[in-house]
């Protein structure tokens, strides 16, 4: 397994194509992943690291075909196949029941964005405005209908639910470091003593938009 992970993938990098290898690709799926199921709000998607993945994973499982169904490395190999599969449709799965929760919200958000820094993909956008027009049709049909005509207005500024951004949440440092810095009015600086100096760390902060770009949310 070992081996087919270390393929080199193609992808955009936002500067171009870049080169990756697919173990790189994978932690960073795996990172995506946690900040998504713990992050209070939908964050931007990660697509091309998505594809990439399922590129190999294709071409992975093609190679798993050419071993005797009895070879171990072929159990060893579909079992960590297996894995990552879980971990791409948790993370999509994630993003979805956002777009559920918060529909009317990140749509609002979503509209004010330019199609570089948009955050959800067109699918999920496609979704989104389907799963609003959907829940119009049910509450039209279900109530509204037979409310007095000045409440059978659906209005959707009502219905808007926002996701908690005073959150607190647990983070992980994606490297070693000595010292935090909190992203706020002041830029507050924590060091940390020389025990925990050069290690990575697990903090509880209040959630911040700029703290997902440099740790993992636990």
């Amino acid at each position: 397994m070992e081996e087919s992970l270390e393929d080199s993938l193609l992808m955009d990098d936002g500067d171009g194509v870049g080169e990756l290898t697919a173990q790189t690709v994978l932690q960073e799926i795996e990172n995506a992943w946690m900040n998504e199921r713990f992050a209070p709000e939908i964050l931007p998607h990660q697509s091309d690291l998505v594809d990439c993945m399922l590129q190999q994973i294709a071409h992975m499982e093609e190679n798993i075909k050419r071993l005797d169904k009895n070879d171990l490395r072929a159990l060893v190999h579909r079992m960590e196949l297996d894995r990552i599969k879980y971990v791409i449709s948790s993370y999509l799965r994630a993003r979805l029941e956002k777009i559920e929760r918060y529909t009317i919200h990140i749509l609002s958000e979503e509209a004010n964005r330019s199609p570089e820094e948009a955050y959800l993909t067109p699918g999920e956008l496609r979704f989104a405005k389907e799963y609003l027009a959907n829940l119009e049709t049910f509450f039209k049909t279900v109530a509204l209908q037979h409310m007095p005509p000045n409440f059978q207005r659906f209005e959707a500024n009502k219905f808007t639910i926002k996701p908690n951004l005073q959150a607190h949440v647990f983070l992980r440092t994606n490297q070693r470091v000595t010292g935090v810095v909190l992203p706020g009015m002041l830029n507050e600086e924590i060091d940390f003593e020389e025990v925990q100096a050069n290690c990575t760390l697990n903090i509880v902060l209040k959630y911040n938009r700029k703290l997902k770009l440099e740790y993992v949310i636990l």
